[in-house]
């Protein structure tokens, strides 16, 4: 039987964060250590990757945040029917608070109204809590800790853009990634990771965009269209010679993830989040027997 009482769940939720803020996933280390492999000796974009590299070993053997900037958690929790979500999300905030007491997240959280830092990870909407019902007996839980340096450079676009010369279709889409790319240069913490969502309203497309950021970098999209897209902006993008933090290169972008949602007739969004290089994310699958699997 799953646990039922909050307490269980927040010491299994501070486990999830720890892992995130601590264990870069393997597929963003091997995309680095190629990135770093087509860097030229001695440039400045090698050494800022071989910095990186080091930053993620030293980090990952102490158990310590990758980053000064621990980010805001989002997560996505999958739960049987008939469990509360209440229950969901009161552990996960409070998993949060303790996570942060044990200094694997950095008092992060400022209170707008009163300008002031909480002190304790915690405020309206921090953390971001998403908990969706689903067929299975166990809980899946999926999580990322999103940098407010990497947030600072997502953009959303409006469809026609004449500017861009970017018209309501796929060709237009890409355009506006690679814009966003782009500008970008080396804010954010590049190479970085983009999520982007065509379609949706304002914000339910930056919630697909941030979604996207979950999977692997070594998946491959199963709709063929946003698969070539993804690809090609990959090739695109990282011939812009942007370059690991700027510094110019062959490694602007480690990966590039499309979803996209219905939209209204005179709507027509193009949204974009955009991820550091540390892309802190894990995912736990909890089964009813009391096992845990770690996600990937």
């Amino acid at each position: 039987m799953l646990e039922t009482s909050k307490e269980q769940w927040t010491a299994r939720f501070v486990e999830v964060i720890a892992r995130a803020s601590t264990q870069l996933p393997p597929d963003v280390v091997e995309a680095l250590r190629q990135g770093r492999q087509r860097e030229d000796e001695g440039s400045l974009a090698a050494r800022a990757l071989d910095t990186v590299l080091r930053n993620i070993e030293l980090a990952a053997g102490n158990w310590q945040p990758i980053c000064q900037d621990t980010g805001t958690p989002l997560v996505w929790i999958h739960h049987p029917v008939g469990m509360s979500t209440r229950l969901l999300t009161g552990a996960f905030e409070e998993a949060v608070r303790q996570a942060t007491a044990r200094q694997l997240l950095r008092p992060n959280a400022v209170d707008p109204l009163l300008d002031k830092n909480t002190g304790n990870g915690a405020a309206p909407g921090i953390p971001t809590v998403h908990c969706e019902e689903w067929d299975e007996a166990g809980v899946e839980v999926r999580m990322m800790l999103k940098g407010g340096g990497c947030e600072n450079v997502g953009a959303q676009y409006t469809l026609p853009n004449p500017a861009l010369k970017a018209d309501r279709n796929l060709e237009g889409v890409k355009r506006c990634i690679l814009d966003a790319i782009y500008k970008a240069q080396g804010k954010g913490c590049s190479p970085g990771i983009i999520g982007a969502c065509f379609g949706g309203d304002r914000g339910s497309g930056f919630l697909e965009s941030k979604r996207q950021l979950l999977r692997r970098l070594d998946d491959r999209n199963p709709i063929p269209e946003l698969d070539a897209m993804e690809r090609e902006i990959f090739d695109k993008a990282n011939q812009l010679g942007i370059g690991p933090m700027g510094f110019g290169g062959s490694t602007t972008v480690l990966g590039v993830k499309i979803g996209y949602l219905g939209r209204l007739p005179a709507s027509y969004f193009v949204s974009v989040s955009y991820m550091c290089w540390a892309n802190r994310r894990a995912g736990a699958f909890f089964a009813p027997d009391g096992s845990v699997t770690w996600l990937e």
